[in-house]
């Protein structure tokens, strides 16, 4: 693992994006596998990021309590392990790019079809329901195991429910705190988390926690329609960057 200056310096900032996403600010998780994939490989970066996703977790579950859907988490949860497990089993099978352009395509479609309803002056909220969510929680769940990018299917089947800023906050949360533990057995077998990657969470901690603290009064005081202007600005972001990935893979 590279250990210079400018790698600790990467490695703080990439720890205080993840705390702060989990803090309520979803639109800068992007920004930390990309910053450290500078001094190591991907897989070993998310390897060196999950325990401190686990981490922010434990604090930003307790920051929402209180402030998220039962409904939704009671449809995602189940659904997301189901998603999972098939990752698990397929992940020798499926490219990684595959991943990656599925992710890029539900994000553009989604925020293809909000543009839609909105020039249509479709504003109606669309409820939770099983059928969906069993599709998109599975769906988040697969995409988190194989590219780190649960969020575009989360957010494309929770943003039509126009769930206020908080609740939509806390359940992405605790959504994705179940995620990355589920996804933490797996990792280990296949040596992304390791003693190694462990150890830097003593010297990271701080700033994972600090993250969180952070990302949740910056949401707090974010008015609503900026917050989700943020979000879907995220999600565009993301779904490009994704497609730019796939594209110098396979060109």
């Amino acid at each position: 693992m590279e250990s210079s200056a400018a790698f600790w310096i990467a490695a703080g900032l990439a720890t205080w994006f993840v705390g702060a996403s989990k803090g309520g600010l979803p639109m800068i998780a992007m920004l930390g596998v990309p910053i450290l994939s500078v001094f190591t490989t991907p897989a070993a970066a998310a390897g060196l990021l999950l325990p401190m996703y686990i981490l922010a977790d434990l604090y930003a579950v307790w920051l929402f309590r209180g402030q998220y859907s039962a409904r939704n988490l009671a449809i995602l949860i189940p659904a997301s392990a189901l998603g999972i497990g098939a990752a698990f089993f397929f992940v020798s099978r499926v490219p990684p790019e595959a991943g990656k352009l599925l992710v890029a395509l539900i994000g553009l479609g989604y925020l293809a079809d909000a543009l839609r309803k909105r020039l249509a002056r479709d504003f109606r909220p669309r409820a939770a329901d099983v059928p969906r969510g069993l599709f998109w929680g599975a769906l988040a769940g697969f995409t988190s195991y194989i590219s780190h990018a649960g969020g575009p299917p989360f957010q494309a089947y929770t943003l039509p429910q126009k769930l206020p800023k908080m609740t939509f906050a806390g359940t992405s949360t605790i959504l994705f705190a179940c995620v990355n533990w589920m996804k933490l057995p797996p990792y280990i077998l296949a040596g992304q988390v390791s003693w190694d990657s462990l150890a830097q969470i003593v010297w990271l901690a701080p700033l994972a926690l600090f993250g969180a603290w952070s990302g949740y009064r910056i949401t707090r005081i974010l008015p609503e329609r900026l917050f989700f202007a943020f979000v879907n600005l995220a999600l565009l972001l993301l779904s490009l960057k994704l497609l730019q990935e796939v594209a110098v893979a396979w060109l």
